[in-house]
């Protein structure tokens, strides 16, 4: 059994009202049943976490280095263009994440195009 932690960037808890039209109408609590549902199928364990502040995710970043964790997916919201020390963080631990975006962040506007974090995942879902 994997533990998987997953990881929701600013802005995210508004899933379902922001932007319908770029993010759709689901709920992230709807996303995290979903994805919780599936992982338990799979004899996995999903552990979700939403904030607004950065010191937040990488405080649950630095623990999941010691708490069993084995990899992380993260969704880092607006952090993806500006966050270095999330980047840091998540170097830090050594442990595998992929890199999440509900949109495909190639298609819209150019500074959502580049992101800290995806050259040291070990994968990126956009789209």
């Amino acid at each position: 059994m994997a533990r998987i932690l997953l990881l929701h960037g600013p802005n995210l808890n508004l899933l379902g009202q922001r932007e319908p039209a770029v993010y759709g109408h689901t709920t992230l609590a709807e996303i995290d049943a979903a994805l919780s549902s599936q992982a338990e199928k799979a004899g996995h364990a999903l552990q979700p976490l939403q904030s607004n502040a950065e010191h937040a995710l990488i405080d649950r970043i630095h623990a999941a280095r010691l708490d069993g964790t084995d990899g992380i997916l993260i969704n880092p919201g607006g952090f993806t263009h500006t966050s270095v020390a999330l980047r840091d963080a998540l170097a830090a631990v050594a442990l595998p994440f992929v890199e999440v975006h509900l949109s495909n962040v190639h298609a819209r506007e150019p500074f959502r195009r580049h992101s800290y974090l995806s050259d040291v995942a070990v994968g990126v879902i956009c789209g």
